[in-house]
């Protein structure tokens, strides 16, 4: 009997010591030198289950219930980061950011689950984790030394929030619970939440918020603060182009579309068609150069330097190819590891 009660003390130390290192974490951070960006748009507005930063990419593995994994960008050196399920996944030189989503985790003796919905800091190896906002978390983009995200409490449900990555200077920055996916340097794009849908630009430097493209503009992605692609609500959910500076806006489908992702010269999209001709799409970002990749329904598009992601929407199956060969497509496996 004293053995079995020394055994659950040793348990709890054990479980306690791993609570207060993931909640408190290592002191000494390390802060970003200008306004860096964690994560490109397209990748957040997709949920951030992937995240490239200097020839590593972060992501949520779908052999692994979605764990924090990483491995090089060719899809090599495999490395398991952390028991934690991660969305909206952000890197800098130093750490990587996500929304820990482990709702559905067992709690047995597993104190490093107590937050179970959390906005979290990692080293890059995986160490050192620190708890940066305890509440439920959508949408984290990193922008310099804060993160940007919407967080949830039940005083005033949903609202914009912003959080230093040092943990400190936590605080409400809007009301609304704008998506926060577009960063560009010192700036983040959003729709508006109301009718008119506008493009809007928030400064983190002068903590304002202006209106700088009038329209019906869902997930807009802006580039050098001028080049702008978004789904226009006003013609079916279709593509548009424009240059803020000149504002001629341009088709680049006339799809419906659900979800879009753009990447250096290319457009991947899913087309949403009630008839049944849904499927993954590819176009340049002139609307040339057209090529229908797949048929069926998905979601989550998601792109790094040499790969394309994807996920179907009704199986939860995650898909890749290669940017230089999209009509090879295969599931995507990489396996499980023990931390």
């Amino acid at each position: 009997m004293k053995k079995i009660i020394i055994g659950i003390i040793v348990v709890l130390l054990i479980g306690g010591i791993a609570f207060l290192n993931l909640t408190f974490g290592d002191k000494e951070t390390k802060m970003n030198e200008g306004y860096v960006n964690g994560n490109t748009a397209g990748n957040l507005y997709n949920g951030g289950f992937f995240c490239e930063h200097n020839g590593v990419i972060f992501f949520s593995n779908p052999s692994d219930g979605g764990k924090l994994y990483s491995m090089d960008s060719n899809g090599k050196n495999l490395k398991k980061l952390s028991e934690d399920v991660a969305t909206y996944i952000n890197a800098d030189e130093n750490y990587v950011y996500y929304v820990r989503n482990n709702a559905g985790e067992s709690l047995d003796f597993n104190f490093v689950a107590f937050h179970r919905n959390a906005l979290v800091r990692i080293d890059h190896d995986g160490k050192h984790p620190l708890i940066l906002d305890t509440e439920p978390c959508l949408y984290a983009s990193l922008i310099g030394n804060y993160i940007y995200y919407i967080h949830y409490d039940q005083l005033e449900a949903s609202t914009l929030y912003k959080v230093r990555i040092d943990g400190e200077e936590q605080q409400q920055v809007m009301s609304e619970a704008v998506y926060t996916c577009n960063a560009d340097g010192q700036f983040f794009y959003y729709h508006g939440m109301s009718a008119d849908g506008s493009i809007h630009r928030y400064d983190t430097v002068s903590d304002t918020s202006t209106v700088v493209y009038v329209g019906n503009c869902f997930q807009p992605i802006v580039k050098d603060g001028v080049d702008v692609y978004y789904i226009d609500g006003n013609t079916d959910c279709s593509i548009v182009h424009t240059n803020m500076n000149f504002d001629n806006p341009t088709f680049i489908t006339r799809d419906s579309v659900d979800a879009y992702n753009v990447h250096g010269s290319y457009i991947y999209y899913q087309r949403f068609d009630e008839d049944g001709d849904s499927a993954l799409c590819m176009i340049k970002n002139d609307g040339t150069e057209f090529q229908e990749l797949r048929k069926g329904d998905y979601c989550d598009i998601h792109v790094t330097s040499y790969y394309v992601f994807f996920r179907d929407f009704h199986t939860g199956e995650m898909y890749y190819f290669l940017r230089t060969n999209p009509y090879v497509i295969e599931k995507f496996h990489p396996g499980k590891l023990d931390k």
